[in-house]
């Protein structure tokens, strides 16, 4: 499978995250390594980048494409960033990335179970050795904490019609596929305008699979101990629910003089880019300086 890998905002992270001569930044969700190339080429040869990611595949990837001896790959949750740092030896960096979307690499290969046109098992798993899938969550969760993770993560007003449908459906039979899934959802609340009905339902089983809001919580915390004062940290956004955590993240923060906000307003993407990568069309980027 050939991805053409277009990293989202990445000359205004670069700007944002300002890297110099021999500093050392984590990109803390690597993925093909895009944003850590150009950041592996501003820290110069005296510099270093960590590369973190949950995605076997991904990491093998961005080293087979890389290849520099200053660049650390390492697995993991980029909630565990600090264990994995400390681990190398490193108590301190000048800058940290997290780009909280799913990569191209994991919506185009459909054995994943990330996307609703796909006859594969409901997966979403970005760790492959997880116990937890998608398939366990729609099949096995209690009718109220799937209306909860539908209106929470998904921000689906009609949360209770899809989930009386999914309870319904799966009484019969275990709903087992993507696409079985998506026509479930589309026949429950209909369809209507470019926007596939299930998209907001599936961002919702990603999220609760991956505990991706729990993980970005502690995520900003340890990014907060591990940059030395006058280090910076960027954060890519795809939707609300995550933006307004780091909003208020920086924002707290900030009123307790411990880091100073980069950006007023999030930084999005120009049109030009978002007609060269429509997946980039949501995203919004904040960043912030330590003090």
């Amino acid at each position: 499978m050939t991805i053409i890998h277009l990293p989202v905002l990445l000359r205004e992270v670069v700007e944002l995250l300002s890297p110099k001569e021999g500093g050392v930044y984590v990109d803390a969700t690597v993925g093909l390594g895009g944003h850590a190339e150009l950041l592996l080429e501003k820290a110069g040869q005296t510099g270093m980048v960590v590369g973190i990611d949950r995605d076997d595949e991904a990491l093998k990837r961005t080293a087979a494409r890389l290849q520099s001896d200053r660049l650390i790959l390492r697995k993991g949750s980029f909630s565990g960033m600090a264990e994995l740092l400390h681990a190398e030896g490193i108590q301190e960096v000048d800058g940290i990335l997290l780009d909280l979307g799913v990569s191209m690499m994991q919506l185009r290969d459909l054995q994943r179970g990330f996307s609703f046109t796909a006859s594969e098992k409901l997966d979403m798993r970005m760790d492959q050795e997880q116990d937890i899938s998608a398939w366990d969550v729609v099949n096995t969760y209690p009718d109220k904490e799937l209306v909860r993770i539908l209106r929470e993560y998904g921000e689906e007003y009609r949360a209770a019609r899809i989930v009386r449908w999914i309870v319904e459906a799966r009484s019969r039979k275990t709903i087992d596929t993507c696409d079985e899934l998506a026509a479930l959802v589309e026949r429950s609340i209909g369809r209507s305008g470019r926007t596939h009905p299930a998209t907001r339902t599936f961002q919702a089983l990603r999220i609760e699979v991956n505990q991706e809001m729990a993980e970005l919580n502690t995520a900003l915390q340890e990014a907060l101990g591990l940059l030395r004062s006058g280090g910076r940290f960027c954060v890519i956004a795809y939707h609300s629910l995550e933006d307004r955590i780091v909003k208020n993240f920086i924002r707290d923060n900030a009123r307790n003089m411990v880091l100073t906000p980069l950006v007023k307003k999030p930084v999005t993407p120009g049109l030009e880019e978002v007609r060269a990568n429509p997946s980039s069309r949501s995203a919004k980027l904040r960043g912030a300086e330590k003090l």
